[in-house]
């Protein structure tokens, strides 16, 4: 089994260098496709965790990394494939009769979310926090039409099976942009709105930042390293902090990238990498008729394609303070709090100042509601 899935991870690579080329992916046979299928049941069956001399290496679905909590699947229909979402569903000892969801970002997972589960399980809210679809311990596919609709609707799915029809939706970064789009969906069970550090407070196109192909993004994350991942985080997420706290969560995006699925966790972040960049959400703001919290740590500085934009325009993205009271003007019963010292995750950099604001602005939104 092992050198089939080597011979078809091969072949994969070589179908994606050829989709630069030709656009499209034309030469599997039926060989191929038995091939394929076999590597991805191994994948699948994926463990341990390897060790490499650079690190953990962890499976396609983030086998052999460890979840604070229990992690459930919710297995379903979509675009003609079987997949299947991983999500931790945490009750309260003590219910206060809510349920929050929360939304993790491109860069993160349903795990690194666990100081804000706790918090919000303390405080007695049922918390369910799913990896999507393309993420961490959920499915990977080949082949998927991803948009911020598709994820809504699968996030839908899972909390209309666990009998979820009313909650606080919870969306950090790229989950903030996806939290939205859930809220303009199916605002009867958004009860409240938070987002955290959320992307897509502006449009990075309109502001002039270049498209690159999925070819393009594709090759960029195969470069993914442990080392770039950390610099990058110390810089945006931690606005220049680092703790030792933070490195399981480089090592968890560090290790899929050494693992066996590497270049099946490349080609769906290059195809996520995408919609984020051609979906905005921002025109829409002003439909948002929940109360919404803005959690905003104004050292953050993201925008996506900013690293390839000219001078010119970098200088003018990713300015969190403005784009933070932007949003809040645009949707109307938005309440805005600022961290001014955190970066692009409070709730990690700063987790008692972040929940203390958390628990506090979700008690006056219920309130209002």
């Amino acid at each position: 089994m092992r050198a089939i899935l080597n011979r078809t991870l091969a072949r994969f690579a070589a179908c994606m260098a050829a989709l630069v080329a030709a656009g499209l992916c034309h030469g599997a046979n039926a060989a191929d496709a038995t091939a394929s299928a076999a590597a991805s049941s191994e994948a699948s069956a994926f463990q341990g965790v390897t060790q490499t001399p650079d690190g953990p290496a962890y499976g396609p679905e983030l086998q052999g990394f460890e979840y604070p909590h229990p992690v459930h699947e919710f297995t379903f229909v979509s675009q003609g494939q079987t997949l299947h979402m991983a999500y931790m569903d945490v009750q309260p000892e003590q219910p206060n009769g809510r349920v929050a969801v929360l939304l993790h970002g491109k860069n993160f997972c349903g795990a690194t979310w666990d100081a804000t589960i706790r918090e919000l399980h303390s405080a007695g809210y049922r918390v369910i926090a799913p990896d999507q679809i393309g993420f961490c311990k959920s499915s990977k596919p080949a082949a998927y039409q991803f948009s911020f609709q598709q994820l809504a609707r699968n996030t839908h799915a899972l909390l209309a099976a666990l009998g979820v029809h009313d909650a606080t939706i919870i969306g950090h970064s790229t989950g903030g942009m996806l939290a939205v789009r859930y809220a303009l969906m199916y605002p009867r069970e958004t009860g409240q709105l938070v987002l955290v550090n959320p992307i897509g407070l502006e449009d990075w196109k309109a502001k002039g930042v270049p498209s690159i192909s999925v070819d393009d993004w594709y090759a960029r994350e195969l470069k993914t390293s442990a080392d770039g991942i950390r610099r990058y985080e110390q810089a945006t997420y931690y606005a220049g902090q680092w703790r030792p706290a933070y490195e399981p969560w480089v090592q968890m995006l560090a290790g899929m990238y050494r693992g066996p699925g590497k270049t099946q966790v490349a080609w769906d972040s290059a195809l996520l990498y995408d919609m984020i960049y051609t979906q905005p959400v921002i025109y829409e703001f002003g439909q948002l008729q929940m109360p919404t919290l803005l959690l905003i740590g104004d050292k953050d500085t993201t925008a996506i394609g900013k690293d390839f934009a000219p001078p010119e325009v970098r200088a003018q993205l990713g300015h969190y303070p403005a784009l933070a009271k932007a949003a809040q003007r645009a949707i109307p019963h938005a309440t805005l709090v600022e961290f001014p010292d955190l970066g692009h995750a409070p709730q990690m950099q700063d987790p008692q100042a972040f929940h203390a604001a958390l628990l506090q602005g979700l008690d006056a939104l219920n309130a209002s509601h």
